[in-house]
C-alpha cells in the first residue's frame, strides 16, 4: 500500500470517455484521477475509450484505473475486456457491474435482501402503468440522471415514459419519494459521511449533477444521528447485496416521517471537482489524491 509505506503499483493507465451518453463527464474525471494520481507519485498514462469500444493499455500497467461511467464503463463490459487481457482493474468485477448498472437486476436483489426500496415495475412501450402518480420513470441502464424524469401529472406520463424507453427498451417506475435527496459513499471498509444533495427544485438531474453551482452538497447531511448510521448501513447492505467492491455510492431518499428508502448504488461514482465522493472523502479526512490512491489500492 502507497499510504505511509512502499507503492503496490507503480504504473497506472486512467480509463476514461468511452461509447456512453456520460462521455464527457468520464474525460473529466478521468483527467483529475490521472492528475491526482501523478501528484501521488506514480507513473500514469490516461487512455481514451473511443465511442466504438476501443483502447489500448500500454506496455508496462499494473493496473487500470477505470474512470468511465455508464454503458461499457459501469455495466462490466470494459471490466470484462480487461479481464480478457488480464489487466488488474479498480473496482467492482464484471459480474457485480452489471447486478448493479441494471436496474432490473439489482431492484430485484435489494428488496430479497431485505434492503427499504421503493415500490417499483418494469415496463416495456405499450405495457400499463399500474402504479399510482406521482413517480418516477427512467431507463434501466443508465446512469447521471439520463432519460429521468419525475411525473406528477397523468398528462407528463407519455412523454416520460418515451424518454426513458427512447435510451433503453424497458423502464424502471418507482413510487416518488417526497423528502430529503442522500448519498452515502463507500471505499474498502470506510464509510463516508451521509451527504445532502440541495437542489432549488429538488431534482437532482444531470444538468444540477455536473454544473458548479447548481446544486449544494449538505455533509455531514442534517438529519438524526441514528437516521444518519442506519443509512451508512442500508448503504453496505445494498454493497454486499449486490457483491461490490472496492468503491461506490448509494443513492437514498429520506422522507418527512423518518422512513428512508434505497434508489440505487453507483460503482464507479463520478470523480469531477463537483462530484459527490471526493466531496463526501474530504469530510472523512481525504484529501482527492488520497481517495484516488485508496481506490487504488482496495483492488
Amino acid at each position: 500500500m502507497a499510504i505511509g509505506g512502499k507503492k503496490r503499483f507503480q504504473k497506472v493507465t486512467v480509463l476514461k470517455g468511452g461509447p456512453s451518453s456520460e462521455r464527457e463527464v468520464s474525460l473529466r474525471s478521468g483527467a483529475a484521477v490521472a492528475q491526482a494520481l501523478r501528484e501521488r507519485g506514480y507513473e500514469v498514462a490516461e487512455v481514451e475509450v473511443g465511442r466504438d469500444g476501443s483502447f489500448a493499455i500500454p506496455p508496462g500497467t499494473e493496473i487500470a484505473f477505470v474512470a468511465m461511467h455508464g454503458q461499457f464503463g459501469e455495466d462490466g463490459g470494459i471490466q470484462a475486456e480487461l479481464r480478457r487481457r488480464g489487466v488488474l482493474h479498480t473496482g467492482s468485477s464484471p459480474e457485480a457491474c452489471a447486478r448493479s448498472f441494471d436496474k432490473s437486476a439489482s431492484k430485484p436483489i435489494l428488496a430479497a435482501a431485505g434492503i427499504p426500496t421503493p415500490v417499483y415495475e418494469f415496463l416495456r412501450e405499450g405495457q400499463p402503468r399500474t402504479l399510482p402518480l406521482p413517480v418516477v420513470v427512467k431507463p434501466v441502464r443508465q446512469g447521471s440522471s439520463v432519460g429521468m424524469s419525475r411525473v406528477f401529472a397523468e398528462a407528463e406520463w407519455p412523454a416520460a415514459l418515451a424518454r426513458a424507453l427512447a435510451c433503453d427498451g424497458l423502464a424502471l417506475v418507482e413510487e416518488f419519494i417526497p423528502g430529503q435527496e442522500l448519498t452515502v459513499g463507500m471505499v474498502g471498509d470506510a464509510v463516508f459521511p451521509v451527504v445532502e444533495i440541495v437542489t432549488a427544485d429538488g431534482n437532482f438531474d444531470y444538468e444540477q449533477k455536473y454544473t458548479p453551482g447548481k446544486s449544494a452538497h449538505k455533509i455531514p447531511a442534517e438529519i438524526p444521528a441514528e437516521i444518519a448510521r442506519a443509512c451508512q448501513q442500508a448503504a453496505q447492505a445494498t454493497f454486499r447485496a449486490l457483491g461490490c467492491a472496492g468503491m461506490g455510492r448509494v443513492d437514498i431518499r429520506l422522507r418527512p416521517d423518518g422512513k428512508f428508502f434505497v434508489l440505487e448504488l453507483n460503482n464507479i461514482p463520478g470523480m469531477t471537482a463537483v462530484s459527490l465522493l471526493p466531496d463526501a472523502a474530504r469530510a472523512h479526512g481525504w484529501s482527492f489524491p488520497e481517495l484516488c490512491e485508496r481506490i487504488l489500492n482496495v483492488v
